[in-house]
C-alpha cells in the first residue's frame, strides 16, 4: 500500500506538502501541485479514511435517511437511494444508509458527530418531526421531498401537485366527468406524508375547475383490499369512467378486476397512474402515467449537497416538472 511519505519522495516533495495538497489547509503553487497529484495517480495513493476525516474535518459521507415502512413502495425509494449513493461516488462521497424509522433521533444521532459531512432526508412528511431539529442544528441538508414550511430548507421532490393535475387534465380533455382516485395506504395519508397528500391537493384543485367529481379512496394494496375498494367506489359513484391510481401494489389488482366485470380498459374505464415507467409498461394494460423521476431525484439532491458544503448552494425548492405519457389504458369517455 503507497504512503504518503512515497508520494512526497516520488514528487520531489515534503510529506507535508504532500498533505497540504491533500487537505487544502495552505495555499500550493500550481505547478507543486500538479507534480504532487500526477505522482498520487502514478502511484495509485489512497488516503486513510481517518486520517483525512481528522485532518480536514471531513468525513466525505453522507448520511441518507430513508425509513423503509410496509407501507411504501419501497422499490422507489430503493431506486432513488442507488441514484444518490451512484452520484455521491461521482462526487468524491461515501453513503452512510439509515433505513430504520428513529425520526429526530436518527438527526441527532449524525448531528451530533461526525460521522457524516451532510445529511439527505427522505419519505418527509408535512410536519415532519425531523425538521425542528435539522433547523437547530445548522448542518448542512437536503429533503427529497417536500414539507408543509420550507423555510431555511432546501428541497428536491417532483412537482406532485402539478401531477395530479395533469392526471386530472388528461382525462377531462377525455371527457371524463367521474373519477376515482384509487391512493396510497391509509397511514400514509394519516402521517401526512408529503408526496401523497401534494397529489390529492393538486387532483381536487384541478377537477374543481374542470368540473369533474372526484372521489378519493386510500388501498393497502393487494387483490382482496382492491377488490373492497373498488366495489364501494362502484356503490358511492356507479357513474365512474376514470380511474387515477397513485398506488404501484394495487395498479394490477384493478386491472384484473375490471376485467372480470367486464368493464374493458380504455374503452369503458380509463386509467392513469403516477408510478415509474417500469410499473406502467409491464403492466396487463400498458398504463398512461406520470413517471417518478427517481434517478434525477437522486441526483440533484447529491449536487445540492455537493454545492452546500462548498458553500456555493442556498436554500431553495427545486421541483420536477411532470410528464405524462400517454399509452394504452386511456381514452374517450363512453357515451
Amino acid at each position: 500500500m503507497v504512503t504518503l511519505a512515497e508520494v512526497a519522495q516520488h514528487a520531489g516533495v515534503s510529506a507535508s506538502t504532500v498533505s497540504y495538497v491533500l487537505s487544502g489547509k495552505r495555499s500550493i503553487s500550481a505547478s507543486t501541485r500538479e507534480r504532487v497529484e500526477l505522482s498520487i495517480q502514478q502511484l495509485g495513493y489512497h488516503p486513510n479514511a481517518g486520517a483525512r476525516a481528522l485532518a480536514s474535518s471531513r468525513s466525505n459521507i453522507i448520511a441518507l435517511m430513508v425509513p423503509l415502512r410496509t407501507d411504501m413502495y419501497v422499490p422507489v425509494m430503493m431506486e432513488i437511494a442507488i441514484a444518490v449513493a451512484t452520484s455521491a461516488r461521482t462526487h468524491g462521497y461515501d453513503v452512510l444508509l439509515l433505513t430504520g424509522e428513529e425520526g429526530p433521533a436518527a438527526v441527532r444521532r449524525i448531528a451530533g458527530s461526525s460521522l457524516a459531512d451532510a445529511m439527505i432526508l427522505m419519505d418527509v412528511e408535512l410536519h415532519d418531526e425531523r425538521l425542528p431539529l435539522l433547523r437547530d442544528s445548522g448542518r448542512t441538508a437536503v429533503l427529497i421531498g417536500l414539507p408543509a414550511d420550507t423555510s431555511g430548507l432546501t428541497c428536491v421532490d417532483l412537482d406532485f401537485e402539478a401531477t395530479g393535475a395533469l392526471c386530472v387534465d388528461h382525462l377531462a380533455g377525455l371527457g371524463h366527468r367521474e373519477v376515482a382516485v384509487i391512493g396510497e395506504a391509509a397511514a400514509v395519508y394519516e402521517r401526512h406524508t408529503g408526496f401523497a397528500e401534494r397529489t390529492v391537493d393538486g387532483i381536487r384543485a384541478k377537477a374543481q375547475d374542470a368540473g369533474v367529481r372526484i372521489l378519493h379512496r386510500p388501498c393497502e394494496g393487494g387483490y382482496a383490499a382492491m377488490a373492497g375498494t373498488l366495489a364501494r367506489i362502484f356503490d358511492e359513484r356507479p357513474g365512474t369512467t376514470g380511474f387515477i391510481v397513485q398506488n404501484e401494489a394495487a395498479v394490477e389488482p384493478l386491472l384484473n378486476l375490471l376485467q372480470q366485470q367486464g368493464r374493458a380498459v380504455p374503452e369503458d374505464v380509463s386509467v392513469v397512474a403516477v408510478c415509474p415507467d417500469q410499473v406502467a409498461t409491464q403492466a396487463s394494460v400498458r398504463l398512461t402515467s406520470v413517471a417518478i423521476p427517481a434517478q434525477e431525484m437522486g441526483r440533484r439532491s447529491v449536487e445540492q449537497v455537493v454545492a452546500k458544503l462548498g458553500g456555493r448552494g442556498t436554500d431553495e425548492v427545486d421541483l420536477l416538472e411532470p410528464v405524462l405519457t400517454v399509452r394504452a389504458s386511456s381514452g374517450p369517455a363512453p357515451v
